[in-house]
């Protein structure tokens, strides 16, 4: 049974929408080919600060960078100015982004105390004017991710997201949580409801889908018309495609063998390397590493002996000595 159908984006038509969220140092080029190959509706870049986009920094340009196999991409920007907002849009836009995404859901200190991200939940007024500067800068579609609001006494998304509808905005996530949950407790499906009856343009739910029930509940909770994946898909890069799967009413995908599980992960960790280098390459790697191999035995010695190892031979050479029993009973 199909339980979502395409959806349109301005000129951009997402066939299947299941969509990688942006997440920071995780959604980046490697990750996001990864996750691509097994199949996404859509994926988002890491959210860039549009102040740093604009300076173009080395990192910003490393977050702006995307590969032809991903497109539509969605480029994620942050920030407190909407002239500096704008000029990052368009920057983007010159970059290839078939679309800008506007974060004003992040949670995080650091963001927020610049008054951007989920901080924008607390000044509407503010919102509005990056959204409008934003909006007018590009040519392609803007969307906006956002929460439920500030906290449970300011349950305002529904009022962004109409806000948002009339300066232009042409898609709305929400991550079912305020700020001041952060990422605890659970993520409340049902209130995205709300958010959908207010406005005409698709509305995609997020937040603690981490499978394919999750995602039919969500669905089901929100009548939203398309959920978004972030943590669920911390070293499952194929998860999004099982749910796109399943969604559209396609033939079920199982978990990828342990071979094949191997070889995804080397290849995003040589990616990783010829991106970042390989000092950074192997710090920024072994978060993933842990993702890929929690639940496998003996999974956490292999992890306390990979976050020691600098040398990333060695760390391959780990990997496939802890990996070779599993493969070797798999190839009898």
């Amino acid at each position: 049974m199909t339980l979502v159908k395409p959806i349109q984006i301005g000129p951009v038509r997402i066939e299947a929408p299941v969509i990688l969220a942006p997440m920071t140092a995780v959604t980046d080029l490697p990750f996001r080919r990864a996750v691509k190959r097994f199949g996404a509706g859509l994926t988002v870049t890491e959210m860039i600060a549009s102040q740093a986009m604009v300076r173009e920094t080395r990192q910003s340009l490393q977050k702006a960078l995307w590969d032809p196999a991903e497109e539509p991409v969605s480029m994620q920007l942050a920030g407190c100015e909407p002239r500096v907002m704008a000029e990052a849009a368009k920057l983007n836009e010159h970059r290839g982004a078939a679309i800008i995404d506007i974060n004003m859901g992040c949670p995080v200190k650091k963001v927020v105390n610049g008054w951007a991200g989920s901080a924008l939940m607390r000044d509407l007024r503010t919102a509005a004017a990056i959204i409008e500067a934003t909006v007018k800068a590009v040519k392609v579609p803007v969307t906006l991710k956002t929460r439920m609001g500030w906290d449970h006494s300011s349950l305002n998304a529904p009022e962004l997201a109409r806000i948002a509808e009339d300066l232009g905005v042409q898609m709305i996530t929400i991550h079912g949580r305020t700020r001041c949950q952060m990422y605890k407790g659970e993520a409340d499906w049902s209130f995205v409801r709300r958010v959908k009856e207010a406005v005409s343009i698709p509305v995609i739910v997020n937040g603690d889908i981490c499978s394919i029930g999750d995602a039919r509940e969500a669905l089901r909770q929100s009548g939203a018309d398309g959920v978004m994946i972030g943590r669920g898909a911390y070293g499952r890069p194929w998860l999004v495609g099982q749910v796109m799967a399943d969604l559209c009413g396609g033939a079920p995908r199982p978990e990828p063998s342990l071979d094949e599980q191997l070889a995804t992960m080397l290849r995003q960790y040589g990616e990783m390397l010829s991106l970042y280098g390989t000092h950074t390459g192997v710090n920024l790697a072994r978060k993933h590493i842990g993702w890929y191999t929690k639940g496998l035995p003996g999974s956490a010695e292999l992890r306390n002996r990979v976050n020691s190892q600098d040398d990333p031979n060695v760390v391959v050479g780990m990997l496939q000595e802890f990996y070779s029993p599993w493969l070797a009973r798999s190839a009898a």
